[in-house]
């Protein structure tokens, strides 16, 4: 079935239409000339800020003047992460799509509807001539998913809207008023590489098939990290000299590692035990997982022995940092129930040319606490001898009960579905907490589509769920004041 004809047929069609745009986090000079160009093609209000923001102004449809200004937020980037087999330049490909039951999929690829739904509804409402609306105005940002620089870069005045609706969140069934602040966690060091011995075998471990998943919302499912899982190997040749040629596991920060890669030598005397003790381990991880990650396969091959290796000082002080290292909960809240308080993703660890480099996420909804588990991460690893950088601080989103869009959401909600919606805070960042620095009056909730595996190559929107997120955003517009 074409995604275009799908309901509601303006949002899939904007859907479609921006997912033909690369858009990928830092290089979004595409898409933003593909946001402007529709905002003019309307005759609207079109502008972009200083940072590449890119605003769209709507008045309000006859007879809802006198209502408030709604802004609708989103923004315009999108993780890209692939399986390893699959062939896909995210510089210069559009997204291939295809329906699946109730669900549009991806091939191969992340999918984009993280945010790009949200993205698309807005469009959607500023191209209608039926809507009833009061005044619109769109604010796509940039950048969300690798710093929040687009947020953070919004200056103060630019926004005239009164109420702020974030349309970024992925369950249906949910209203957000709060979530989690961030900070990144770089860790760093030199090692001396070494002429690989003579007689020596070469191995290499490949690590597939986890999930993978968002590093915030799917933080507590207890899925694999690939490099915690591959480093459980790499301590079993600690006692047989073995030694790291090349290692790279994960890549986004905000993306639970999926895939890890590792080329070692080994004496050769020593493969056959060496072997046994893998495949042991190997079994013994496979089965732990068995119910999160039906699918990872860990396998060994023999390939040819690497010319050059980490020393054993590195080498040893690294697997050690990695083992000690937090990943995963840190903590849940005791204020909110079920909520993930602290956790830290340790989500990209390259070997390669003479350099080491570790790169975590560490999230909390409380400040206090997200600085004491970066300062936890900065001890271990300092301990290894690595040079440790905290940078991309963004703060949370304090929830607010007593807000008046989020009265109006709920009971809205109520009114067309029959039952009570979630009101949550969630673990993953959302803009909301940076945009309410600079404009702290204004009254804000999120909400969104189901979306899952968002920042994974299985990640999938239920079309039925787009159908209930429009028809909510729809009638919460014709409710407000």
């Amino acid at each position: 079935m074409n995604i275009d004809q799908l309901e509601p047929k303006s949002v899939w069609s904007n859907f479609s239409k921006l997912n033909a745009v690369p858009r990928p986090s830092k290089k979004e000079e595409r898409v933003i000339a593909f946001m402007l160009g529709f905002g003019n093609e309307l005759g609207l209000e079109t502008f972009s800020d200083a940072i590449g923001n890119v605003i769209i102004r709507k008045p309000a449809t006859s007879g809802m003047e006198g209502k408030k200004m709604i802004t609708l937020q989103s923004h315009l980037d999108m993780v890209h992460q692939k399986n390893t087999e699959t062939q896909f330049d995210f510089d210069v490909q559009g997204i291939d799509m295809f329906v699946d039951g109730d669900w549009v999929k991806a091939k191969g690829t992340t999918l984009g509807a993280d945010n790009g739904m949200g993205v698309a509804a807005i469009m959607a409402l500023l191209e209608s001539d039926s809507i009833s609306h009061p005044a619109l105005e769109a604010l796509f940002t940039i950048d969300e998913e690798t710093g929040m620089t687009g947020a953070f870069g919004l200056e103060g005045g630019i926004l005239k809207g009164e109420i702020l609706l974030n349309l970024d969140t992925e369950e249906d069934d949910e209203i957000d008023i709060g979530c989690a602040g961030g900070i990144d966690v770089t860790a760093t060091r030199s090692y001396n590489k070494k002429p690989g011995t003579h007689g020596d075998a070469g191995l290499q471990i490949t690590i597939k098939g986890l999930k993978g998943g968002h590093s915030g919302m799917d933080i507590h499912k207890g899925l694999g990290n690939a490099n915690k899982i591959m480093n459980r190997l790499l301590y079993l040749g600690l006692d047989y000299n073995m030694r790291i040629s090349s290692l790279e596991g994960g890549s986004l920060r905000n993306a639970i590692p999926r895939e890890s890669t590792c080329q070692l030598n080994i004496g050769r005397k020593h493969v056959a035990e060496v072997v046994t003790k893998f495949n042991a381990l190997a079994d013994a991880i496979k089965a732990e997982l068995k119910v999160q990650e039906p699918n990872l396969t860990i396998n060994l091959e023999e390939i040819k022995p690497a010319k050059e290796v980490m020393g054993l000082g590195a080498q040893g002080k690294l697997i050690k940092a990695i083992y000690a290292a937090h990943n995963g909960v840190y903590a849940m809240s005791a204020s909110i129930e079920n909520l993930v308080e602290t956790s830290n993703n340790i989500a990209r660890i390259l070997v390669k040319d003479g350099k080491i480099t570790v790169a975590c996420l560490t999230r909390s909804s409380v400040d206090s606490a997200k600085l004491d588990l970066a300062n936890s991460l900065r001890s271990v690893f300092e301990l290894g001898g690595f040079d440790v950088k905290s940078s991309g601080a963004y703060p949370g989103w304090n929830p607010n009960p007593d807000s008046k869009i989020l009265s109006i959401t709920k009971n809205t909600y109520i009114n067309l579905f029959k039952e009570e919606p979630k009101v949550i805070a969630c673990h993953a960042g959302l803009e909301c907490g940076i945009l309410g620095q600079n404009y702290p009056d204004i009254d804000m909730v999120s909400f969104g589509p189901t979306i899952l595996g968002a920042h994974s190559p299985d990640e999938r929107v239920s079309i039925s769920s787009v159908q209930k997120f429009w028809k909510l955003l729809l009638e919460i517009l014709k409710n407000t004041n």
